[in-house]
């Protein structure tokens, strides 16, 4: 078992105040955006031993067990993160497992360098993850059915917006929803600036469910990213609740404290809200124009108290234990490796104590009984 030391990334979106607050700890003044708990080499924990990465490459099987090593190879499949938005992050999407590879495989043909800033592919994996949150957190989430994106876009009353009214009242709901992000995506920079600036501003005098857009407009002035947002659910979750983002689901995080997990990649088209590279074409082609309801996921209740937040895919495993001083000692051992994270109160696992924000990487076989009064999240593989 191994506690862990876990850096911080200070993106320009992140909160000043959460994590600090989270970990007891004074604010620096700076942005906190996640703190990355895992093997990821772009910053990897780090244990007694070194950090976790060169850790886990020094024997592999020892640190994440037979089972996961023959699926998934001798790495940690997932990253767990804390994540603290203060400001909305980009509007984007992931790829599926089978496009990874091939829009991997192609960029290399092409010699596009890996740090190119037009590069749409770092690596040959999939995207998805889980975003459980801690406090009440905002985000955009998937397709609104055509009809009720028209209804809204309707209501900000702006003449200039009602061609694509037109088209997600008359088209079959894929195509309309592709034709109106194409159009809103393609049209001329400075005639899409002004309309969001005159959509801004409506959406600011009418408030209630234009409010998050206008604070888009505010983050993002201009950017047409505000408009395609129009066309997603507006989601906010309860502390305990979370959303499952599986290939092709466009979204954006807005604001709040959440822990999320996801699979080991940096592979994300952007939509809007950024000023990075925005391939639409790809976009276009990796999108998967479905409408529907977010999909806000509660815990299902398992064995000894784990509350588990069910996914489809295999690369992870989330699930929370809200433990009390009462409770009796639960022994977390399995064959798989696991990464054990405190949100509140004190956990005692093993020999380690853990506080909000600390963590431990505990490898297979290990006994790893937990105790205390506070939530522990336990990340995971299936294998």
């Amino acid at each position: 078992m191994y506690r862990l030391a876990n850096s911080v990334r200070p993106y320009a979106w992140g909160s000043v105040t959460a994590l600090p607050q989270l970990l007891g700890v004074e604010p620096s003044g700076e942005p906190q955006a996640e703190m990355w708990m895992g093997a990821h080499p772009g910053a990897p924990s780090h244990t007694e031993a070194g950090p976790l990465n060169e850790v886990i490459d020094a024997a592999p099987e020892a640190l994440l067990g037979e089972a996961a090593v023959a699926k998934f190879g001798p790495r940690l499949p997932f990253l767990l993160k804390l994540l603290a938005a203060g400001a909305p992050l980009s509007l984007q999407v992931h790829p599926d497992l089978d496009q990874a590879r091939a829009g991997f495989a192609e960029e290399e043909r092409r010699g596009v360098p890996l740090d190119a800033p037009h590069r749409n592919y770092k690596d040959a994996n999939h995207k998805p993850e889980l975003l459980c949150a801690l406090t009440p957190f905002d985000g955009l989430c998937g397709f609104r059915e055509p009809a009720a994106a028209a209804e809204l876009i309707a209501g900000l009353g702006v003449d200039s917006l009602k061609p694509y009214v037109d088209l997600l009242r008359a088209h079959p709901e894929e195509a309309a929803l592709r034709e109106v992000l194409t159009a809103v995506l393609g049209a001329d920079r400075e005639e899409m600036a002004a309309t969001v600036t005159e959509a801004a501003a409506a959406a600011e005098r009418l408030g209630g469910d234009y409010a998050p857009y206008a604070t888009l407009a505010h983050h993002y002035p201009g950017d047409p990213g505000v408009l395609a947002g129009m066309l997603l659910n507006h989601v906010t979750l309860q502390p305990g609740e979370a959303l499952y983002l599986g290939a092709g689901i466009p979204h954006a995080y807005l604001d709040g404290l959440g822990v999320e997990i996801m699979a080991n990649s940096d592979n994300v088209l952007r939509c809007g809200l950024t000023p990075k590279h925005i391939d639409i074409p790809e976009l276009l082609r990796i999108v998967r124009f479905q409408a529907g309801e977010a999909g806000v996921l509660r815990p299902e209740a398992g064995p000894d108290g784990e509350e588990v937040y069910a996914t489809p895919i295999e690369e992870f495993r989330l699930s929370r234990f809200v433990l009390s001083e009462d409770g009796a000692a639960r022994d977390l051992a399995t064959a798989l490796p696991q990464i054990l994270l405190c949100t509140a109160g004190r956990v005692q696992v093993g020999e380690l104590a853990l506080g909000p924000g600390e963590s431990a990487f505990v490898t297979p076989g290990e006994a790893a009984e937990v105790s205390g009064d506070g939530t522990l999240f336990r990340a995971t593989v299936v294998a």
